[in-house]
């Protein structure tokens, strides 16, 4: 038998045997990222800082970041929901709006559309005003929305984002009436906080900090259990007398249906990939609140979550029915 034939056997047998032959090892095409927000908010940095570590780990492949905004994560949620299940579609998912949307309206999507393949970040929510409000800290705001009901206009990512949901919380607490006015993206609420459009952004605190630190926008108050370490001067919601947590999670999930196989090794490689120290460096200047979860403790989160905000939609509904 010569090289030839042998070559051509060996290949026949590793087939019938169901052995995948080398060159058919996945990933062997680019893969598409779809990031549900517009480019430059907090998702898609974390997406464009995190995508050259994952191509490393998966051998050199190649990750093209798609930005699918509009309807506060609904388009781009559906599109990774109606992707093929091959391993060649992946995206970002974020809380609670992944969650808040097909809870709240009818959506071509439920949580069992994805298959979690790992948690990045979770993102505290903040308030912020610009520096020629006058206002300091949580009291202040309370102080003149009572004074001024309805005129304290805010921006969030939109409807049932984390935004929304702890602003709504905050009035219930405090008796306050603010008006909503939402984005498509955190890029466009920096925008109209900066230009004066709205007075305040409900932003989470890591799109926020920078701007605080050059003196743009005066952090009221970050809504964590305790103090991001990238913010640590910020004071919590809790510290100033106000119960509220509320944050995003910007976690990257595949269609449900994916194999197991192609589910493990991208979940592998992203956690290779948050694990290098280069990469931790990168997440540290561009204010990423790391916090890994892997593909079942993810999906763990998620469920539970996701229990946590339909009991709280029969409760109080956060849109008029």
């Amino acid at each position: 038998m010569n090289k030839k034939t042998l070559a051509v056997a060996s290949l026949m047998l590793a087939t019938s045997v169901g052995v995948a032959p080398a060159f058919a090892e996945y990933p062997e095409r680019p893969i598409t990222m779809i990031v549900a927000y517009t480019a430059g908010g907090g998702t898609d940095i974390a997406a464009r800082t995190l995508v050259p570590f994952i191509e490393k780990e998966l051998g050199g492949a190649t990750i093209t970041v798609l930005n699918r905004p509009g309807a506060g994560g609904e388009v781009g949620f559906t599109a990774l929901s109606q992707a093929e299940p091959d391993g060649y579609t992946i995206g970002f998912i974020n809380t609670p709006n992944l969650l808040s949307i097909p809870i709240a309206r009818k959506a071509r999507y439920d949580l069992s559309s994805f298959a979690p393949i790992a948690d990045i970040v979770y993102d505290p929510g903040a308030f912020s005003v610009r520096p020629d409000e006058g206002i300091t800290n949580l009291d202040e705001l309370v102080a003149y929305a009572k004074e001024n009901p309805g005129e304290v206009t805010y921006g969030t990512t939109g409807i049932g984002s984390d935004d929304h949901l702890a602003a709504l919380r905050f009035e219930r607490l405090t008796g306050v009436e603010l008006s909503h006015i939402p984005f498509s993206g955190n890029v466009d609420v920096r925008a109209a906080v900066l230009g004066g459009h709205i007075m305040m952004a409900s932003m989470n605190i890591s799109e926020t900090v920078a701007d605080a630190k050059e003196g743009n926008l005066v952090i009221l108050g970050q809504m964590a259990e305790e103090r991001w370490d990238g913010a640590a001067d910020v004071p919590t919601f809790k510290e100033q007398g106000f119960d509220v947590i509320m944050g995003s999670d910007r976690g990257i999930a595949a269609p449900a249906g994916v194999s197991a196989e192609v589910e493990k090794t991208l979940s592998d490689a992203v956690d290779r990939a948050v694990k290098n120290p280069e990469f931790q460096e990168a997440a540290k200047k561009q204010d990423l609140a790391l916090a890994f979860q892997d593909s079942k403790a993810f999906r763990a989160h998620l469920e539970a979550l996701d229990e946590t905000l339909k009991t709280l939609w029969a409760e109080e509904p956060w849109v008029k029915q």
